[in-house]
């Protein structure tokens, strides 16, 4: 499954981020703002949550400042963070699982329904996480 770009009439925020201690924290408190300003507040926590852990390990594996991109389109949030680290995360073949660092934060974002995509780029990478916010948008579903 690969990310797909979000229409032009699509809600969209993005954000560069420095690199920093309060990173992850700055992170969450924008997103929280964009979705209740956007009036999608249905699944809030969660889609805090999955920032928190993509926005974490940018800062932990990177050396330098992330990107965070926030879109929205039918019914589905699409989590962006891009760093300038090319190093991929894993994939644990055996028990199905994306392990980045530790592993655990692939899990909660598995356990959420969020379903992620590693865009690979010349000088970096981008994760996304798709989520949906509503009943029937299912987050593995393009359109």
């Amino acid at each position: 499954m690969s990310a797909t770009a979000p229409s032009p009439t699509a809600p969209r925020h993005a954000v560069d981020l420095p690199r920093g201690l309060h990173t992850p924290a700055v992170a969450r408190h924008i997103t929280q703002r964009w979705l209740e300003t956007a009036e999608q507040t249905h699944r809030l926590d969660d889609a805090v949550l999955i920032v928190s852990e993509l926005v974490t390990n940018a800062v932990r594996h990177t050396g330098a400042s992330c990107r965070l991109a926030l879109s929205l389109q039918n019914g589905r949030l699409d989590i962006a963070v891009a760093d300038h680290s090319e190093d991929l995360p894993e994939i644990d073949r055996h028990a199905g699982r994306t392990a980045y660092g530790g592993g655990f934060g692939m899990n909660i974002i598995e356990q959420l329904g969020g379903d992620m995509t590693v865009v690979p780029g010349l000088g970096g990478k981008t994760v996304h996480v798709v989520l949906p916010l509503r009943p029937g948008s299912d987050a593995r579903r393009s359109e």
